[in-house]
């Protein structure tokens, strides 16, 4: 059975992996990573907590200590212990060691084998996956039989790797992993481990050694294209709706407001219809639980800002290539833009006459990171039971606190101070009402729960595809290369949301509910709750996942995922309707 090397990394090593340049001879580290099932992609152990051998005892073996990326992805390097020397071949079946099998390591590796267990290896940063064994038929098994059943199957365990490495000039282009050998599992008996290395040149060059490890033909399908394109003429409906249905009523409304009346009377019979008109008095209210509703728009623009910038720099660099670059990039993104956070959140609440400003400052600055943090130590404590790599060391748990209280807090600090002096002034074109007007009763459809639900329908609609791409590459080993996808798709998701959010809320204004500022943020934020959904049925029908210990980190991190697609597209769609209630009122003046 033949593995390729897959995944690419570029991380801090010794100096020869550092400059990715060797000199004939000279040593070759070849680090071992981790262990797990392979439908399991979170559930990773350490390489040696199978009963591998090695060339010397595992505690005498070096041990690379990573950054915090690598070790917040899951990464634990030792040194193999293999000697590898630049263009230097290996002599076919080079014994590394034997050892004598007992019954508890027969019984781990054949788990290992029938869970299908996979490793990982490093080679000058290139990740190497192997198999740890295979499942045979027994013996006596013929061609004609019936599908022998996998629990009567037989488990061998690979003892021979061969390693093809092709380099050009002094760099190392591929690496080629071919396991060998297998042997049954037998209690008592003794089992020797080799291995062979052959170097062959290639004229590929070293800026071109990732290419063969990207999936083109998965991520470049034409289903791909065909969601972009299909994205795309909904947002051309959805702003043509807009356009020539809400702005030809809203056209008319104004003419009536046009006339010259000359007379305060005939002013207030047009404010006797019913519609839009009827709420200006109470469209400006605040909305209730003011600073929660702050600091949830404020969060949700600086995860608007934090993506929209990441995908930026990703379309301009090769960030997928290094190990464990976009978790340490995503969480030094999340605290510089903490000063929108408290920017936005500050200078709407002062905009709308809130006095505790410091308990919204908290909420927007802990909020979202608090959850997060939360959800993160119920999978620690997963991790530390299971004995897993997913399990986030103390030290690295330390460091992430310390960047969210020194860098994230007082830019929020900062960024609401500044919001409050700079964009505090309230801008409401209506003066409100002493006393709220009372509701009236509605048809069931024309309720906020219903507009909320279906509020998110159509923008899931435009990701959908995408969604589909995006689990896959996180779940199934394939790195997600094309941001330029995903640039149109964030694009077309914020007109999507807008645009719809803005007819949600036209809708609810016409029936004289100025609730406006709830329904417009829950609306759009619904399209999460669509992508959880969508997750429960990629779980069940588009993975082999199982146990308890993949399933609580698939849907814990799927909830992350949604809370955060949520507030972000909260606030795009009440960001737009605050634009469009603005707008459509600022003709109207009240006594």
């Amino acid at each position: 059975m033949r593995l390729l090397v897959t995944i690419c990394g570029l991380a801090a090593a010794a100096a020869d992996e550092w400059s990715h340049k060797y000199k004939p001879n000279e040593d070759v580290t070849l680090w071992v990573n981790k262990v797990g099932p392979y439908h399991n992609p979170q559930e990773t152990y350490v390489y040696y907590s199978l009963p591998f051998c090695s060339t010397k005892p595992v505690e005498q073996l070096e041990h690379r200590y990573d950054a915090l990326g690598e070790v917040l992805e899951g990464n634990d390097l030792i040194s193999s212990g293999l000697r590898f020397r630049y263009q230097e071949p290996v002599n076919d079946h080079s014994k590394i060691c034997s050892m004598k099998l007992s019954e508890e390591d027969s019984a781990a590796l054949q788990y290992a084998v029938r869970n299908h267990y996979w490793y990982q290896l490093y080679l000058d940063d290139l990740p190497i996956w192997g198999m740890v064994g295979e499942l045979t038929a027994p013996d006596g098994a013929t061609e004609g039989a019936a599908e022998v059943a996998e629990e009567q199957k037989e488990a061998l365990l690979y003892t021979h790797k061969r390693f093809q490495i092709a380099y050009n000039a002094d760099r190392i282009i591929h690496v080629n992993l071919t396991s060998e050998n297998p042997v049954a599992l037998t209690a008592g008996s003794s089992i020797e481990f080799s291995y062979s290395v052959d170097w062959v040149a290639t004229d590929i060059s070293f800026g071109r050694r990732f290419d063969r490890y990207l999936d083109d033909d998965f991520f470049e399908h034409q289903i791909h294209w065909f969601s972009i394109f299909n994205s795309f003429m909904m947002v051309i409906f959805l702003m043509g709706i807009v356009s020539l249905i809400l702005m030809r009523t809203l056209r008319k409304d104004y003419a009536k407001y046009a006339k010259e009346t000359g007379d305060l009377d005939d002013l207030d019979a047009e404010l006797d219809e019913s519609g839009w008109k009827q709420v200006h008095g109470d469209v400006f209210r605040p909305p209730p639980k003011l600073s929660l509703f702050c600091a949830l728009v404020g969060t949700g623009l600086q995860l608007a800002s934090m993506i929209f910038g990441l995908i930026l720099f990703a379309c301009a660099t090769t960030l997928y290539m290094g190990r464990g670059t976009i978790i340490v990039t995503f969480i030094v993104a999340y605290a510089l833009t903490s000063l929108f956070a408290g920017y936005s959140s500050g200078g709407l609440y002062a905009r709308s006459g809130g006095r505790e400003w410091i308990k919204t400052m908290m909420w927007t600055a802990g909020l979202f990171p608090g959850t997060c943090f939360l959800l993160a130590l119920v999978l620690n404590v997963v991790g530390a039971l299971y004995h897993s790599l997913a399990m986030v060391p103390v030290t690295s748990v330390i460091a992430i606190l310390l960047i969210w209280a020194l860098v994230a807090l007082p830019l929020c600090v900062v960024g609401t101070i500044l919001g409050r002096n700079w964009a505090g002034t309230s801008d409401a074109p209506c003066k409100i009402n002493a006393i709220p007007r009372l509701i009236p009763q509605k048809r069931w459809f024309a309720r906020p729960p219903v507009l909320i639900t279906l509020g998110g329908v159509l923008p899931f609609g435009s990701i959908f595809i995408e969604m589909y791409f995006v689990f896959t590459s996180f779940w199934n080993y394939k790195f997600y290369y094309v941001y330029g996808f995903m640039f149109l798709v964030f694009l077309i998701l914020a007109i999507v949301t807008i645009c719809v959010t803005i007819v949600v809320t036209y809708f609810l204004l016409n029936n004289e509910d100025y609730r406006w500022h709830w329904t417009s943020f829950l609306s759009s934020a619904s399209t999460a709750v669509y992508v959880l959904l969508y997750s429960v049925y990629y779980f069940f029908m588009k993975t082999k996942m199982t146990g308890f210990f993949q399933t609580i980190f698939y849907f814990t991190y799927m909830l992350i995922f949604c809370l955060a697609l949520g507030l972000m597209c909260g606030t795009l769609g009440y960001s737009g309707c605050a634009i469009f209630v603005r707008r459509i009122y600022r003709n109207i003046k009240s006594d």
